[in-house]
């Protein structure tokens, strides 16, 4: 391992190797392996997913530095609601707390993801008035997917699409003629932001489970090895520097 003043000149090195046109705009980030670092230390699960939700803060610090725009968090899945009543009690107390202090933050602004109703009332409650708050100029732009899931994202979006089409009076059979890709995307929890440039995914897991499954369609993709609450800025950049050096293709 190399000593901490050896990490903070690579890290500059790396830095220096990035320019503002190689930042991508938008990044997906899977914050995968809470539960998995607190077991190398013998320690509850709940501690991870706090070692965790520092690292998040810690993270959207490193993206406003180097001047990215939107970061999308997948925090919680329709899948992890399965978990033990015990365990999702905890998590979805810290990411309350988590919330509560991008609420603080005078240069974030908030959207959620996902599906309220599947939340405890309280999470439900703070996601709604984090997406209501007005934008500070010129923010980094937080999406926070919480009790998401990618298939059920899509499902919405078409469920709103036939309803917007029924109150205006259109017919469905000519909706299914003239329908699109962007008739589609006009309804995505994510209407109207640019589509990931990147989507980082920690823990050496290398799936998208149902992440951003529409909008990811020619997103470039890192997976790291580093459990989430040890990724480290020299993680991060050097995600950056993979990305700078692909040649997107856009499915050409």
């Amino acid at each position: 391992m190399l000593p901490g003043f050896l990490y903070g000149y690579y890290e500059r090195r790396l830095q220096r190797g990035l320019t503002p046109e190689s930042i991508p705009g938008h990044i997906g980030v899977m914050v995968d392996g809470n539960r998995r670092w607190a077991r190398q230390f013998n320690a509850p699960s709940a501690q991870g997913h706090r070692a965790g939700a520092d690292k998040i803060h810690e993270f959207l610090g490193w993206c406003r530095e180097l001047d990215v725009r939107v970061v999308t968090l997948y925090m919680l899945s329709t899948d992890n609601m399965n978990r033990s009543s015990e365990e999702l009690s905890e998590l979805t107390e810290i990411i309350a707390e988590t919330l509560d202090r991008l609420d603080d933050d005078p240069n974030v602004s908030v959207h959620a993801m996902g599906a309220p109703e599947l939340l405890p009332d309280h999470l439900a409650e703070r996601l709604a008035r984090l997406t209501a708050k007005p934008s500070p100029s010129e923010p980094l732009h937080v999406n926070v997917a919480v009790g998401y899931g990618g298939r059920r994202e899509i499902v919405d979006a078409v469920r709103d699409l036939l309803r917007d089409a029924l109150a205006r009076g259109e017919d469905i059979a000519a909706l299914a003629e003239r329908l699109d890709v962007d008739d589609i995307s006009r309804f995505l929890y994510t209407a109207g932001q640019p589509d990931p440039d990147l989507v980082i995914r920690t823990s050496g897991e290398q799936r998208l489970s149902g992440f951003l499954m529409w909008q990811s369609a020619y997103s470039e993709f890192y997976f790291c090895e580093a459990l989430w609450p040890a990724f480290r800025k020299v993680d991060f950049l050097r995600a950056l520097r993979d990305y700078a050096g692909r040649q997107r293709r856009f499915g050409s």
